[in-house]
């Protein structure tokens, strides 16, 4: 594995990752994809570790999907084999425990906007492009796509993202829901930051627990969204975190988390 793949850094409790591929406009090779779900792992159990923030090198795009090129040079068994790490990494990262933000600083296409659709929250700056393009390619979004726009910006809209295979702007994607926010180029990954702090704040658990009642809660009824949510605030009740929180209300300082 090319260490080269992904650099990473730490800012306080925000964790950087950065997809490191310029030259081929950060596409999801096989090293990328393995240092990927690796990195993901080591930061399910960091305590220093409380937002993910994922960005891409060079400019140019945030991801531009698979890696066309190395897969040319696949067999169909070494194809099936990627696109099932590829699910499998872009579904541990939805699930994950941190909270996890996509900086889109360049073209998110195919399996870059899978990736970014499998995080919590997503900002782009302002002349970023976005689709899920493979029917152009006689193939299905299939790590995620087709299961995850739907949910984000609702069915009818997604089927004609996908069936038209037309990129869309940062401004059409503000509208649909697609993307949080739309910020300057050169302000992006500050604006990121600062939200990823201010979120790092609260408390590591309770962000934890509430992420897990939304991501649930989504799959199921309302009654059993609502059980959902009753088990995972039974969660937070027995945490020294939440005797922490009405100390520092009481005292009127800023409660000091230790994710306990």
């Amino acid at each position: 594995m090319s260490a080269s793949d992904l650099t990473i850094s730490q800012q306080g409790f925000v964790r950087q990752i950065v997809l490191n591929r310029p030259d081929r406009m950060n596409a999801l090779g096989r090293n990328l994809i393995t240092a990927l779900r690796t990195e993901l792992e080591r930061c399910r159990f960091d305590h220093q570790t409380r937002v993910i923030i994922l960005t891409g090198a060079g400019g140019r795009a945030f991801c531009a999907g698979a890696d066309l090129k190395e897969r040319a040079d696949m067999s169909q068994d070494e194809v099936d084999a990627f696109v099932t790490e590829l699910r499998t990494t872009f579904h541990l990262l939805f699930n994950h425990p941190k909270i996890t933000i996509a900086a889109l600083n360049g073209a998110a296409l195919g399996g870059g906007l899978e990736l970014a659709l499998a995080c919590d929250l997503r900002y782009a700056h302002d002349s970023v492009r976005l689709g899920l393009t493979e029917t152009r390619l006689a193939i299905i979004p299939g790590a995620g796509g087709t299961q995850l726009l739907p949910r984000v910006i609702g069915p009818a809209k997604a089927k004609e993202l996908i069936f038209r295979a037309q990129p869309i702007s940062a401004a059409e994607a503000l509208t649909l829901g697609l993307i949080n926010d739309v910020f300057p180029n050169d302000d992006l990954l500050d604006q990121c930051l600062e939200i990823a702090e201010q979120i790092s704040q609260n408390g590591p658990i309770a962000l934890a627990q509430a992420k897990k009642a939304v991501n649930q809660g989504l799959q199921c009824s309302l009654d059993q969204g609502l059980q959902i949510e009753q088990l995972c605030y039974a969660g937070v009740i027995p945490t020294e975190d939440r005797l922490e929180g009405l100390r520092a209300f009481k005292e009127k300082r800023k409660p000091q988390y230790q994710g306990k």
